[in-house]
Formats: C-alpha cells, structure tokens, sequence
C-alpha cells in the first residue's frame, strides 16, 4: 500500500490554524490515517473544483484536496470551507 507525501497550501495553513483543539487533532487522524493512504477516499468535485476531493471533517468544515499520482503527492488546499463564514 502506497503511502503519499502531504503538502499544503499557503491558504491550508491558515486554515488550520483557526481550528479548534479537537477539530485539528481530527484533521491529523484523518490526513495521516485516511487521506494519505487512500487518497481516493473523498467525493470527487465537480465544476470549478474539478480535478478536487473534498473529504468531511465537520458538520460545516471539508478538507479540499488534490491528487498527483504520477509523484504520490496530495495538495491539501482547504481544511475550512465557506459553510457558516
């Protein structure tokens, strides 16, 4: 089982660093034990998303990411989304 590289956008980290103490710990369990192994885990987007997944990490808040195979890279883009803002 192939196991990919995480890397994350500029606009991710801010992300996460408005998230709270029991939202971030999720969003590890998550990255390292669900996203990173199966990347393929998450809804695929559709419109101008495409070539994105979004996987649930609260009731208003979805990770965003992308996926290069090719390189066993994901591109964490967004850990909050525009749901409640």
């Amino acid at each position: 089982m192939q196991k990919y590289t995480l890397l994350f956008t500029k606009q991710a980290l801010k992300d996460i660093k408005k998230l709270q103490p029991k939202e971030n710990q999720k969003l590890q369990d998550i990255l390292l034990n669900v996203i990173a192994i199966h990347p393929q885990s998450g809804k695929k987007l559709l419109g101008n998303l495409k070539n994105n997944y979004s996987y649930r990490l609260s009731i208003k808040n979805r990770i965003i990411y992308s996926l290069d195979e090719k390189n066993s890279i994901i591109y964490i883009k967004r850990t909050r989304t525009h749901y409640g803002e």
